[in-house]
């Protein structure tokens, strides 16, 4: 890994059916610019005691490949939607590297999804199965506005919604990650105060039922006023160039790859 022990990456920054879209000749998704082309959405956070991710989205292999990570030692979850948990199986070579347990930090639905989803994971080995079979993993649980302690930082945290669905950003630092989002509520708009740089979903221009438009998002910087914004989980409407151009000069796209020092 080439970046600087407090140097996290955004990993991908797309909404739930990837940019270029199957099936779709839009001038985003025939673009040549790198920077519209979006896997699912997720974070790789360097710490002191080692490394870890926010959320595990389908692409999570081939995210780890393009930025030569060497290891992740734990995985926090946001939520349970399945693109940001369907790489959980891309955590199985780290396991048995590292010959243990990978911990896996979430709230008890997210436990619950993950049980059924991936029911093998967690199950008793299989008699004669080889011991690279299944991931080694294990639960720890976490909640709204109780920060705890991983490989050397602090986390703390968010309860925000999703629609109608619970979920959680994460502030580590002077950084937080606010993705699938679209109401934040008032107990957690003070776990925002003072940040250097927010990350925060931003869907498309027109509203939406479960996430942040962009004007909605513009109005959420205005309260919280980080030094600077990236807005992430972006549609195949957001042209990374031509939207930058109408944004103010202290917010941005997010791009997948991009390094945020923390």
């Amino acid at each position: 890994m080439t970046t600087s022990a407090r140097e996290l990456v955004i990993l991908g920054t797309a909404t739930s059916v990837g940019v270029p879209i199957v099936g779709c000749r839009c001038n985003v998704c025939t673009s040549t610019d790198p920077k519209n082309h979006r896997t699912r959405v997720g974070v790789y956070v360097p710490a002191p005691e080692g490394n870890f991710v926010i959320d595990t989205p389908p692409e999570l292999r081939i995210q780890l490949v393009r930025e030569h990570v060497q290891a992740v030692h734990a995985a926090i979850y946001t939520h349970s939607h399945a693109d940001h948990i369907f790489g959980l199986d891309d955590l199985r070579i780290f396991g048995y590297r590292l010959d243990r347990d990978i911990p896996l930090y979430c709230e008890e639905i997210v436990e619950r999804q993950l049980r059924t989803s991936f029911g093998y994971a967690f199950e008793t080995p299989v008699v004669n199965a080889h011991h690279f079979a299944t991931p080694r993993l294990a639960f720890r649980r976490i909640a709204p506005a109780e920060p705890f302690e991983l490989l050397g930082v602090t986390v703390q945290p968010i309860r925000l919604m999703h629609g109608q669905l619970p979920v959680l950003g994460f502030r580590i630092r002077d950084f937080a990650y606010c993705t699938d989002v679209s109401f934040i509520p008032d107990e957690s708009w003070p776990l925002l105060e003072g940040l250097d740089t927010l990350v925060i979903d931003a869907l498309r221009d027109e509203p939406h039922a479960t996430h942040l438009s962009i004007g909605q998002a513009l109005d959420v910087v205005r309260r919280v006023r980080p030094r600077r914004t990236f807005l992430t989980h972006l549609s195949h409407t957001l042209d990374y160039a031509a939207t930058n151009a109408r944004l103010p000069p202290d917010v941005r796209l997010a791009y997948d790859g991009l390094r945020i020092a923390y």
